[in-house]
C-alpha cells in the first residue's frame, strides 16, 4: 500500500469548540493517509468525532491544530483563491440526512448545479443543462426529475440527488458521511452499489464515515476506528475484522449481529471499559503492531497486544 499515491494526508489534526472553561476538544492528534482510488472507512459510535473530521476536510469546521494536505498541499488555514476554487471542485461531500441537506424551496435542477454556478464550471446554459441531465442519469434518476422539488421524492431518491450534486463537480475525492443511515434497509444496498460502481467508472476516492460495521466491511479497503476524538486502531478492513487488537474495536465488532442464530446465541459480547488503560505514568502513542496495522497503546499494552497477536496468528 505504501507504493500508492497519497491523495489526502491528515497530520496531527486537532479540532476544538468553545474557549476557556467551555473548550471542548472534539478531535485530538488524529493522523491518517488516504490513497488514491481507495475507500477509507472511519468508524465509531455517535459523538466520537467522525463527522467533525469530514467537515474539517471540507473546511466547514475550523482546524485548531495540525494540517490537512491534498495532493501534498495544505487545504486548511489561509490558502490562495485559485487553490480554494480548485479544491472546492475536487473535494465533495454526500451528507447524512437527505431530507435536511436539500433546499426544499429549490428545484432539483438548481440543487444539482448550484456548485457549478458558484465555480463557473460550465461554458453556457446548454452545457449546464446537459451536465444536470447526465448527472441524473448516472445516479439512476430520470432527467425530467430536474423540474421537481425535493419533497416529491423518497429518501433513496433524495440521496441519489445528493450524490448527483457531488458528481456534477467532477471531484477526485468524496466524503460520504453516513450516506445510507437515514434510508430504508431495502434501499441501502442500491445506494452502496451505486457508490461502488461510480468509483470504478470515475476512479473516485472515498472517505466513508459510518457506525455500522457490517457496511464498512462491505465497502471499504482500510478502516480507522475512532473513540472520543482519537483513532485507536487502523488496518486493512479484513485484517481489522479478522484480528481486532484494541479493546474498543473488539467491543464494536462483538456488537455486530450474527445472521446465523446458533452463532448469535453463542457469541460473547465485549464491553469496553476506558478505565482499563493506565496512561498516567505511561501515555499511549499510535504504533505499528504489524505491517499496515496501527494501534493506540503504551509500551506495556503493546507487549501484551503483540503476545496476543502471535498466539492468534
Amino acid at each position: 500500500m505504501n507504493t500508492k499515491e497519497v491523495l489526502l494526508d491528515v497530520k496531527n489534526l486537532e479540532v476544538a469548540f468553545g474557549k476557556g472553561k467551555n473548550k471542548f476538544q472534539a478531535i485530538d492528534q488524529v493522523s491518517f493517509q488516504i490513497y488514491k482510488g481507495e475507500t477509507f472507512g472511519l468508524v465509531g459510535e455517535s459523538g466520537s468525532g467522525k463527522t467533525t473530521i469530514g467537515r474539517s476536510i471540507m473546511r466547514i469546521n475550523e482546524v485548531t491544530g495540525g494540517e490537512i494536505l491534498f495532493h501534498g498541499k495544505p487545504i486548511n488555514g489561509k490558502i490562495s483563491k485559485e487553490w480554494d476554487r480548485e479544491i472546492t471542485q475536487k473535494i465533495q461531500m454526500i451528507f447524512q440526512d437527505p431530507m435536511a441537506s436539500l433546499n426544499e424551496r429549490a428545484k432539483v435542477d438548481y440543487i444539482i448545479s448550484e456548485g457549478l454556478m458558484n465555480t463557473k464550471h460550465y461554458k453556457d446554459e446548454a452545457e449546464r443543462q446537459k451536465k444536470v441531465h447526465d448527472a441524473l442519469l448516472e445516479v439512476g434518476l430520470l432527467p425530467e426529475f430536474a423540474s421537481r422539488f425535493p419533497h416529491e421524492f423518497s429518501g433513496g431518491q433524495r440521496q441519489r440527488i445528493g450524490i448527483a450534486r457531488a458528481l456534477i463537480m467532477e471531484p477526485e475525492f468524496i466524503i460520504a458521511d453516513e450516506p445510507i443511515s437515514a434510508l430504508d434497509v431495502s434501499i441501502r444496498a442500491q445506494v452502496l452499489n451505486l457508490l461502488s460502481n461510480l468509483q470504478k467508472q470515475k476512479g473516485l476516492t472515498y472517505l466513508f464515515i459510518a457506525h455500522d460495521l457490517s457496511i464498512v466491511r462491505f465497502i471499504t479497503d482500510r478502516t480507522a476506528v475512532i473513540y472520543k476524538g482519537k483513532i485507536v486502531e487502523l488496518a486493512e478492513t479484513e485484517k481489522l475484522f479478522a484480528n481486532p487488537i484494541h479493546p474498543y474495536t473488539r467491543a464494536l465488532i462483538s456488537a455486530v449481529p450474527e445472521p446465523n442464530p446458533y452463532k448469535e446465541r453463542e457469541k460473547v459480547m465485549e464491553v469496553y471499559d476506558p478505565s482499563q488503560h493506565n496512561y498516567e505514568s505511561n501515555p499511549p502513542s499510535f504504533m505499528e503492531i504489524e505491517e499496515g496495522h496501527f494501534v493506540l497503546a503504551n509500551d506495556e499494552e503493546m507487549e501484551r497486544y503483540r503476545t496476543t497477536l502471535e498466539i492468534e496468528v
